[in-house]
């Protein structure tokens, strides 16, 4: 299956929903107006662009109506496709590989995210690139946690460097980026303990890890993904931000876009934050993993 296609039966629900109101506002030999504006912000708004991200796509259209650029209504989707996907430059979306030694992944997010899930979605997806991984099991703080991702170890067949519940995480960073060199592994995946913004503790805990990675490894960590819940619409973009005062978040991945979720999201974050979307989660299973391809994205969206 394409990529095209995979977007497209994951993002299902959302085109039934997203695809439907835009199809509403913009109609078949209908000529641009006003009123067209006004119903496609209406539309985004409630496709979750995000008040901020929606005033400036408006503007966007607004401005290439006036210069003739687009006259009639079915025009405005592929225009404002265009628009959004050179929002992303390709070399903002590849993974900054180490030239030498591990790539570490420091990876992190709130409980309930889909945090170890899609851990093990990444080790799956590098796996398949023909690499060595080796999982960091740092989130020591939640019950059954380190069990979860030895299950998901043991299910994509890659090592796991683990201490018991209650540990100090740091020293299971220190211990992962020892034996991630001395196995001369290709990729090593952190995953840090689930942690609302408003847990100062936590917080700094995972500022910590970061620079037990940075010390033991140069370089590390080479990315800091932040796993977002995309069916929580804008609260989500709140998080990235809060996220990203405590940790220097290079990326995020995008769980549980096969959900209730409308989308537009994808745009907000990259709009309001300016952090790539790196992954999409479009499922329960490891395989279930794409990197982000926004052009193909936005068709799949958009599509009947």
């Amino acid at each position: 299956m394409g990529l095209f296609d995979r977007f497209r039966n994951g993002l299902s629900r959302t085109r039934e929903k997203v695809t439907a109101s835009f199809r509403s506002v913009l109609r078949i030999g209908k000529k641009i107006d006003q009123d067209t504006i006004g119903r496609l912000e209406d539309a985004m708004l409630s496709a979750d662009f995000g008040p901020t991200t929606t005033q400036k796509l408006i503007e966007v259209v607004q401005s290439g109506w006036k210069k003739g650029e687009i006259a009639e209504e079915q025009e405005v989707t592929d225009y404002l496709t265009r628009h959004i996907v050179a929002m992303w430059p390709e070399s903002d979306r590849e993974i900054q590989f180490a030239e030498s030694g591990p790539t570490v992944v420091l990876v992190s997010g709130i409980n309930g995210s889909g945090k170890t899930t899609s851990v093990a979605k990444l080790g799956h997806y590098f796996t398949n690139q023909g690499k060595r991984v080796i999982l960091g099991a740092c989130d020591t703080f939640r019950a059954a946690a380190v069990e979860q991702l030895s299950i998901w170890s043991e299910r994509i067949g890659v090592q796991i460097v683990k201490h018991d519940q209650g540990a100090d995480p740091g020293a299971v960073a220190y211990d992962a980026c020892e034996a991630a060199t001395a196995r001369k592994a290709d990729v090593l995946l952190i995953d840090t303990a689930g942690r609302l913004h408003t847990q100062d503790h936590l917080m700094r805990e995972l500022g910590k890890i970061q620079r037990v990675v940075e010390k033991r490894i140069p370089g590390a960590p080479h990315e800091v993904l932040l796993v977002l819940d995309a069916t929580i619409g804008q609260n989500a973009v709140n998080q990235a931000r809060q996220f990203s005062e405590h940790v220097s978040v290079t990326g995020i991945f995008l769980a549980k876009l096969d959900g209730s979720a409308k989308g537009g999201i994808v745009v907000g974050i990259r709009d309001q934050l300016d952090v790539p979307v790196k992954f999409v989660g479009l499922g329960e299973t490891p395989g279930d993993v794409e990197p982000f391809d926004p052009g193909t994205f936005i068709k799949a969206m958009f599509a009947d």
